[in-house]
């Protein structure tokens, strides 16, 4: 009775540990890389808990308790948000963490209750089934409600043996492989023996080795190398909107550092400059355009846009010779940061943060074009989106060269959230083999190529600029050409297959 009780007891104690690997494996907080291996083994750590002769309810509580732990360990850093720039009690602040990861957690934990209770028969289809049930919780997440994708698993597989699957399938795709991989770990022990599974365990093996050795068609130069400067003013967030201190300083640091670079290319982080237009000191913009007007430099500068009747916009100006200021305003607004979502209003004025509620730019909007570049802006969070990015691909004459992310997250301290964006939008650099440079507040700044590796980097948290050179890439991968016609809904269509397959049994049921 004793030995069965520590049976019971022990998938209990297990999973905990297993979620917080799986936050670890996307960026480890004492090195920031991703950890694939990791990712995949705390994932087949899951499938095996929930595999044991368990009723379904069990299931859904061992996966919720799983997911909740493994997105509070993802992004934690919320917290500071909340706490230490907005002014909310730390008890409450906790709370919050705590409640948006339990409420996303519930995808992870009804889709797994409904693989235990279609119950497929045999370890291949149960695989396949438990991928496919995997894939549809992150679809749910990346989508619904504005959809909160961070910490995704495929994005542990940045630099791992799976990564050659991005352009073709994206991050979710690779999620799902991974998925099926855990769950295949995770049936090991009671299929060892079986021929089938070793056979179709070489297939996939021998599968994805020849798809490693595909020549790719989407990997074309376009124009010279171009020279960027990257700004990253480090001006701290608890002084950024400040009149007294934050502003002037960002007003003073960045018209200089703007106007001494040298490079071809100046970018200037998410509201770098921190005030509307009209309430900048008297010339300050007409000097910027002027400068960058008469020479052979341009300039892309975060800057809030808009007016109180007209509504305003988290936008990125583009300033270059011969040609009107070019537009970029942010699409995917930050729930709560940017927009407040419906019945919330009285928690948002718990907190001392300037929130408001700013207007949506369209999807697809026009690249900056300079220099033979159609440089393409993404604000903050908004290349968690690649289904999103992937709009400006229907047409490839007019496609992205270079992607250009402006951010601010010193909202998140000096912590593990810089080295997960990083990861983020070197993922986008896979899915488009594209080359991304990234401009921001705190960091990570940086030069991605369309191979996803670092090739110029600032250290976080510092004043500092950053120059080099980035190849713009023509060509569209296979991921930018279904994604831009389709968006997410091969990936959806395979997601639903189990519930789809379902749907005799639930009539049947219905019609006892």
């Amino acid at each position: 009775m004793i030995r069965a009780d520590r049976s019971a007891a022990l998938p209990w104690a297990l999973l905990p540990a297993a979620g917080l690997a799986q936050a670890v494996s996307i960026a480890t907080p004492w090195s920031g890389r991703p950890l694939w291996w990791l990712q995949v083994a705390s994932l087949a750590l899951l499938a095996w808990c929930i595999a044991q002769p368990i009723e379904v309810k069990s299931v859904l509580l061992r996966t919720w308790l799983f997911a909740t732990v493994w997105l509070t360990g993802t992004f934690w850093w919320l917290f500071i948000s909340m706490h230490t720039y907005g002014g909310l009690p730390a008890p409450l602040a906790a709370v919050a963490v705590l409640a948006l990861a339990a409420f996303l957690g519930g995808y992870y934990a009804l889709a797994m209750a409904f693989w235990r209770w279609r119950s497929p028969a045999g370890p291949l289809r149960s695989i396949a089934s438990f991928a496919a049930l995997w894939l549809l919780a992150e679809l749910l997440r990346g989508r619904w409600f504005t959809g909160f994708p961070w910490g995704a698993g495929g994005y542990a597989h940045v630099d791992g043996p799976l990564a050659f699957l991005a352009p073709w399938i994206g991050v979710y795709g690779i999620g799902a492989v991974a998925a099926a991989i855990a769950a295949a770990l995770s049936f090991l022990p009671q299929a060892w023996r079986s021929r089938r599974y070793w056979l179709a365990a070489g297939v996939w093996v021998l599968l994805l080795a020849a798809c490693t050795q595909i020549a790719p068609t989407h990997d074309e130069a376009a124009g010279a190398p171009l020279p960027v400067t990257l700004l990253q003013g480090n001006i701290p967030q608890d002084e950024k909107f400040e009149g007294r201190t934050g502003v002037p300083l960002a007003l003073q640091w960045y018209a200089e550092q703007l106007t001494a670079a040298r490079t071809s290319l100046v970018v200037a982080p998410e509201t770098a400059i921190p005030l509307l237009p009209q309430q900048l000191p008297e010339g300050y913009l007409q000097s910027l355009a002027e400068h960058f007007g008469r020479g052979e430099q341009a300039s892309l500068i975060g800057i809030p846009l808009g007016s109180y009747e007209q509504g305003y916009t988290n936008s990125v100006v583009g300033l270059k010779p011969g040609a009107d200021a070019y537009r970029f305003d942010k699409h995917h607004l930050v729930p709560f940061g940017e927009f407040i979502p419906p019945l919330f209003r009285w928690f948002t004025d718990l907190m001392n943060i300037p929130l408001g509620d700013f207007n949506r730019g369209s999807v697809g909007q026009p690249s900056f074009e300079w220099q033979g570049q159609r440089l393409a802006p993404n604000v903050c969070y908004e290349d968690l989106f690649g289904e999103e990015l992937a709009a400006r691909f229907v047409d490839p004459r007019l496609a992205p060269t270079i992607f250009v992310n402006v951010s601010n997250i010193g909202w998140f301290g000096n912590t593990v959230a810089i080295d997960q964006h990083l990861h983020i939008s070197r993922m986008r650099a896979l899915e488009f083999a594209r080359p991304v440079i990234r401009a921001t507040n705190t960091g990570a700044t940086a030069i991605i190529d369309h191979r996803a590796r670092v090739t110029h980097s600032l250290a976080p948290h510092t004043r500092d600029v950053l120059t080099g050179e980035v190849s713009g890439r023509a060509g569209t991968t296979p991921f930018a050409w279904w994604a831009s016609r389709l968006g997410l809904w091969p990936l959806w269509l395979l997601a639903l297959a189990p519930v789809l397959g379902a749907l005799p049994r639930l009539r049947r049921r219905a019609g006892t």
